[in-house]
This record gives C-alpha cells, sequence and structure tokens, in this order.
C-alpha cells in the first residue's frame, strides 16, 4: 500500500479492513484514467492473496514480494 500516491484515505480504509479482517466479498473503483484504478486492484489483490514464502501467512498490509501467487498478479500472469 505505501506504492498508492495520492491515495491515503484510500489506503487508509483498505489497509484497517484487512488488519481488522473485515474484507468484503467486492471493491468497486471508479474514477477517470489516471486515478489508479487498476494499481489499487492489483495491490489489494495481493494484499488478500497473500499466502508467504511457507504458504501458510494471511492476508497483510505489508510487503508482498515472497508469495508466488503475489509474484503472478505482479507479472501479469494469474488467471483471476
Amino acid at each position: 500500500f505505501g506504492e498508492l500516491i495520492g491515495q491515503e484515505v484510500l489506503v487508509r480504509t483498505l489497509s484497517n479492513a484487512i488488519q481488522h479482517n473485515r474484507i468484503h466479498h467486492a471493491y468497486l473503483f471508479t474514477g477517470i484514467r489516471g486515478t489508479g484504478k487498476t494499481s489499487t486492484a492489483r495491490i489489494l489483490a495481493k494484499a488478500i492473496n497473500y499466502t508467504g514464502a511457507d504458504g501458510q501467512a494471511g492476508p497483510t498490509t505489508g510487503p508482498t514480494d515472497d508469495c508466488r501467487i503475489c509474484q503472478a498478479i505482479t507479472a501479469d500472469r494469474h488467471p483471476d
């Protein structure tokens, strides 16, 4: 979430939802071109699907570089 610039309220809202285990079943990102909708969706997908290096971790607001699923999302190879 540290990659989102100018979206402090959104970052705080999503971070609190993840930290308090209150993740909703859907999120809708709207706005004009260039506001970070796709980037935010990818960051949120990595945060929610994070399994860690050992495959046992859960949703996180921290770094997600060591997760196989997160690496696939970053490389645009994840099927979902």
